[in-house]
């Protein structure tokens, strides 16, 4: 009897770690692939296109602002996707469905009202994802209770930079920028904003990765002014089409805060 008793517990002992290896499969390395140690374990953040990230963790997939024109095939499905706001190169309902799962372990999408009320998006939600979550600006959800990432749906908007009808290209209140919180760090994504009080004012950011492209968000060097204001460890501009991160580069020189800079253009 014992014996059968020790069979059955070995063969149980089997498949647990053979599910717990399965979870813990290593994240392949990818093209300007960015790591980052934390206090759960390595952080893998790799540039897809302009606004498009990807977000490993072993086990676990986090997409923010996947679009055109990145191809998804080779890429993970999403455990989880992020969007920041309404215009195309943040919100694809082509991409999303590429990247999604539905069930009740399937893909969760979260963004701001304005994203998952488009007709679009909602359909894709509905039928092709275990659905939506609705993150306004100021809010914070635990998105993933399994390893513990925490969202907070930070404003993003204009101040200056107007289209010629005077409407601000980013109203304050429709998008959100995200801060991503993992173990002891904390990711910032800026989306399409303007250096606005909310960003001068945050706090222990580990890692920013901050927009710059006029006329629609700020200037290079308006992006360093707010970037000094709230002093990241680590800053990657990011969505730069038609500005030089050179210049970010330079006017961040002696502040002590590291800049990446990564190609987001690559053909």
């Amino acid at each position: 009897m014992k014996f059968f008793i020790a069979i059955i517990a070995c063969a149980a002992l089997a498949v647990f770690a053979s599910a717990q290896g399965r979870g813990m499969a290593p994240i392949p390395v990818r093209p300007q692939q960015q790591s980052f140690d934390t206090s759960k374990g390595p952080v893998k953040i790799t540039p897809l296109y302009h606004a498009s990230v990807l977000i490993e963790i072993p086990g676990t997939q986090i997409y923010i602002d996947p679009a055109k024109p990145v191809v998804f095939d080779d890429l993970p499905i999403a455990h989880f996707v992020l969007i920041t706001d309404v215009h195309p190169d943040h919100m694809d309902a082509d991409a999303i469905y590429a990247v999604s799962s539905a069930g009740g372990r399937g893909t969760r999408v979260v963004a701001p009202a304005a994203v998952l009320k488009d007709p679009t998006i909602a359909h894709v939600v509905e039928f092709s994802t275990s659905g939506g979550k609705v993150l306004a600006n100021g809010e914070t959800a635990v998105v993933d209770n399994r390893n513990g990432w925490t969202v907070e749906a930070v404003p993003m908007y204009n101040i200056n930079h107007k289209m010629p009808n005077g409407e601000p290209y980013h109203p304050k209140g429709r998008g959100n920028g995200y801060i991503l919180t993992f173990g002891d760090k904390r990711f910032y994504f800026s989306g399409d904003t303007e250096g606005t009080p909310e960003m001068r004012a945050l706090q222990n950011i580990d890692v920013a990765f901050v927009c710059m492209n006029l006329p629609y968000t700020m200037s290079p060097e308006e992006a360093a002014d707010a970037v000094k204001a709230f002093h990241p460890k680590i800053v990657i501009p990011y969505h730069y089409q038609g500005s030089d991160p050179q210049i970010f580069a330079k006017a961040l020189e002696g502040t002590g805060i590291e800049v990446r800079l990564l190609d987001w253009y690559k053909k």
